[in-house]
């Protein structure tokens, strides 16, 4: 694509060095390129702190270079699965897939060392701090034949590598691609992936956000990131902003033609509003429920305009978040969208014995719940219940003996005992997501 819109997103930093004069792009959207391929975000330049330059589409397969041809011993290593980080099972964790690309089989020890430094930046983050427990990282080795990545230092550098990474992507330097099907084949080795980073062995800065989700692993997305350069994690973080919280961009393109003003409906996305704050306060909508409230990025929630590219039309929540700058934090709206994201993929309770048993006198129903604390000391809130009904007595518990229920069970039929694990959490006030942080599980019990 040799379109304005690519030289407009390739060249674009902060709104201060946004200039020149540019054919507006034919698409009704500017936003979203049209054509083949897959659409990717493209991290803002090394020397400012935007944390996006646009979208470019790319092709799904890169450049399309056959596998590595690998040796016995490079195949013995190759595709081996660690998991990283353990808090429970598989299907009750958001499960993010660490696959490295440029890595020789004498470096995968310097590879599973970058992906434990990777998920240490994203844990400090928030709302990944207070919720980290929630979330499996695996690593998945790709061995390379050669160490690097293509691209690296100068666009005819090429690399043999496993995942055929490479910058220049779009004549873009710091857009960092891969072939796509190459990550899926490494990626469907791993559990059920909800979330894949590919660190490149390079220190050159760069990176992408392939926010559509996999038809065929239903991971949300993929983000790219140079390993070796600090930059390169935080516009990674920035891209979980889209993948998991389903967050818009809030960074916007001033002097350039089919950016002036946002005229469309109202986004569905949860951070970018038509409304001004008194209008939003008004109908009761999108992040009406926080304004007035401090942020942790600075300043109070309002309607701040300028967003979703856009530099009039558009409002974001506050003015400066990590959806518009890297080493920001997200907003509180953005935290909110943020642990919606990551209940969709995990679950509070997980049932230790097993739910398909037939639970008698002498047996005891038993959960873990992952380690969860918010900033204000909130626990998560458990509830047992025996048809339906409160136990409370049993409130808090992680075990129940059947024993201890007899004298409900004296009928000699057959009693539905469930236990139902609630996140109460502040940081959430949105009613309907609010009903996601709760999860249940139960057995049937009797004498």
């Amino acid at each position: 694509m040799r379109s304005a819109w690519r030289r407009v997103m390739a060249t674009a930093g902060t709104a201060a060095v946004l200039t020149g004069v540019l054919t507006a792009p034919a698409a009704a959207d500017p936003a979203v390129p049209a054509g083949p391929g897959v659409e990717v975000e493209v991290p803002g330049p090394e020397d400012g702190n935007v944390a996006g330059s646009g979208h470019a589409r790319v092709p799904r397969d890169g450049r399309d270079r056959p596998a590595p041809r690998l040796s016995a011993a490079e195949k013995s290593a190759d595709g081996a699965v660690t998991k990283l980080l353990d808090n429970g099972t598989t299907g009750d964790r958001l499960d993010i897939v660490v696959v490295g690309d440029g890595y020789t089989a004498g470096e995968l020890d310097r590879f599973h060392a970058d992906a434990k430094e990777m998920w240490d930046e994203l844990a400090g983050v928030e709302p990944y701090t207070t919720y980290q427990g929630l979330f499996n990282v695996w690593t998945v080795d790709a061995v390379s034949n050669q160490s690097g990545v293509s691209g690296d230092p100068g666009p005819d550098v090429v690399r043999d590598t496993a995942l055929g990474s490479y910058f220049w992507c779009d004549d873009i330097e710091r857009l960092l691609c891969v072939d796509q099907s190459k990550v899926d084949g490494y990626v469907a080795k791993a559990p059920e992936a909800d979330l894949v980073v590919v660190l490149a062995n390079s220190a050159k800065y760069g990176g992408a956000g392939y926010n559509e989700p996999s038809g065929t692993l239903g991971y949300e997305g993929i983000s790219t990131a140079s390993a070796g350069n600090e930059k390169s994690g935080q516009a990674a973080i920035h891209e979980t902003g889209h993948s998991l919280g389903k967050l818009a961009d809030e960074y916007f393109y001033p002097d350039h033609p089919g950016f002036e003003e946002y005229t469309g409906p109202e986004p569905a996305d949860s951070n970018v509003s038509v409304l001004t704050a008194g209008d939003m306060a008004g109908q009761r909508s999108k992040w009406h429920r926080w304004l007035g409230e401090e942020s942790p990025d600075g300043g109070a929630v309002g309607t701040y305009e300028g967003g979703g590219y856009f530099v009039k039309g558009l409002y974001r929540p506050t003015d400066d978040s990590l959806m518009r700058s890297l080493d920001k934090p997200f907003n509180l709206p953005g935290v909110e969208s943020m642990i919606a994201g990551f209940h969709r993929h995990a679950r509070l309770v997980t049932a230790v014995t097993p739910t398909e048993r037939l639970l008698r006198l002498r047996d005891t129903a038993r959960v873990s719940l992952p380690r969860i604390t918010d900033p204000d000391g909130r626990r998560l809130t458990v509830r047992w219940y025996l048809d339906g009904r409160e136990l409370k007595p049993l409130a808090g518990r992680t075990r129940v003996r059947v024993s201890d229920l007899a004298l409900f069970l004296l009928d000699l039929r057959t009693h539905k005992l469930s236990v139902t694990v609630e996140n109460r959490t502040h940081a959430v006030r949105d009613p309907e997501i609010a009903e996601q942080l709760t999860s249940t599980v139960g057995w049937n019990v009797r004498l």
